[in-house]
Parts: C-alpha cells; structure tokens; sequence
C-alpha cells in the first residue's frame, strides 16, 4: 500500500474515532448494568490482595434489610465511598468497623465453636469473591417478597419499609447514642434547569428514615436550602445525590421517581 494511501486510511480512522471519544466526554457512555443481586455490591480490598486472600464481597441488600444507613456510616464510621475506610483485620477483631455486629453475637463472627466444641472458620462468609460459597441468605428468595421496582436490584425499599417488610434497626449498643427527637422539615421543590422538566420534591422525611440528618449534613449537602448548586452531571459522577443513587438506593435511569412534580 502506498503512503498516500496509509495516510488517507489513519485520517479516515481518526475522523471515525474522534467523535465517539467527543461523545463520551461530553454525555458520557452507557455502563454495564449489574444483575439484581449484584447492584450495591462493593468489593474491599484494601489488605487482602496483599495477603493472599480473597476480597470481601459487601452485599448491601442484605444489610439495608436489617439496618440503617446511619447506624452504619455515622455511628459505626464507614466512610461513604468504597475503600475509603482503611479498616484491618485486627480493627474487626477488636470490635470495629464489622466487627460492631461480626461477634458471635449480633451476627457470626471469625469464628464459631458450637456446643461439641467444634471450630468453625467463618473467612469465605465475607472473602468471597471468585469462590463458589453457599450462602444461607439468598437474594432472589428474599425479593419474592418485596414489592418491586424497575431498576437497581428490583426491589422499592421506601414501600418495604412503609409496609414493614423490613425493619431497620437504628441503634447500636456502644456506637449510639440516644436522640431527642428533631421536627422533620417538610417536602420542598428543587428546581429543574432544563426546560419542561418537572421539578423535584425532595421528601425530608423518606431520607431521614434511613440516613437520619447527620449523614448527608453538613457533609454532602450544605444546610441551607440553594446554598450549595449542583448539576446532573455531578450526580451522574457519584456526588451529591449520586452518592447513593446509582450504586446503593435507586440509580438515576429512572428520572421520574425524583422528578415527579407536574410542569406548569
């Protein structure tokens, strides 16, 4: 092939690829949906790797299924972004971070030693990652029973707690402490910058039940209302609303289920 050749075929190529790099920079590219049982998952491995041994796979429907999101990211400390708490083993051991409930007493710890005296290792519950382990907790069996929703893992956690499907434990003795009661602000519109949006009304009380206030204030959100301006684009990066929207509670494909007040 002659150079003339080569170089009008490189400038063709580069005409096609240039836009779709454009494209993606600009709106961004469809990611790989995760399968229902999978959607929350995160994968730690600040250590493991390290030492030879598998990842620890956190399920968060099972967890949400049974605490807060406060108890767990305020009380107990986890911070609020996958690998983001450097905890150790040795943390877990002595009653942090997991080990709050992962004591043979909440929940299984390290280690069982059953009424014959018989030992049993616990490591594959939470390292689990590329092993083929039997769970007792199984997803789909649990959403049998839970009303459903499009996206995410399928499942409307808001109708589940308001039916009491779930009851989400809120304290924990030794990490909590005991709250007066605070009067709950009331639902209030934020506005849409794109035109024939409908605008969203952000319920206070709905968010409040799971994170309380204290785990999006003053941190995520300022604590005035339009003191701190934040765009979709932001959101879809996993900031502000998209800190759990996306990878925890619903992901942002559903747009109604925020944008629900009708345009005049």
């Amino acid at each position: 092939m002659k150079k003339s050749q080569v170089l009008k075929a490189t400038i063709i190529i580069l005409v096609c690829i240039i836009p779709v790099f454009v494209l993606a920079e600009t709106f961004g590219l469809k990611k790989k949906r995760p399968k229902p049982h999978e959607f929350g998952n995160v994968v730690i491995n600040n250590f493991s790797g390290k030492k030879d041994m598998a990842p620890v796979v956190f399920k968060h429907w099972l967890h949400r299924a049974k605490y807060s999101c406060r108890l767990c990211h305020v009380d107990i400390g986890f911070a609020m972004q996958a690998m983001g708490t450097q905890m150790t083993e040795r943390d877990n051991n002595e009653g942090m971070y997991c080990g709050a409930c992962h004591n043979g007493k909440v929940a299984f710890g390290p280690k069982e030693i059953d009424s014959n005296g018989k030992t049993t290792v616990n490591c594959d519950k939470c390292h689990s990652q590329g092993k083929d382990v039997v769970f007792k907790n199984d997803f789909y069996e649990f959403r049998k029973g839970m009303p459903q929703e499009r996206f995410g893992n399928g499942i409307d956690w808001l109708k589940a707690e308001e039916k009491d499907y779930v009851k989400i434990i809120d304290f924990l003795e030794g990490f909590s402490i005991k709250r007066s009661g605070i009067k709950e602000p009331e639902e209030f519109d934020i506005s849409a910058s794109e035109k024939n949006m409908p605008d969203i009304i952000f319920s206070h009380k709905k968010h409040a039940k799971w994170n309380g206030c204290e785990l999006c204030h003053p941190e995520i959100f300022g604590v005035k209302k339009g003191s701190q301006p934040y765009t979709m684009e932001e959101i879809f990066n996993g900031k502000y609303c998209g800190l759990c929207h996306d990878s925890v509670a619903f992901p942002n494909l559903d747009c109604q289920r925020c944008h629900t007040k009708v345009v005049m």
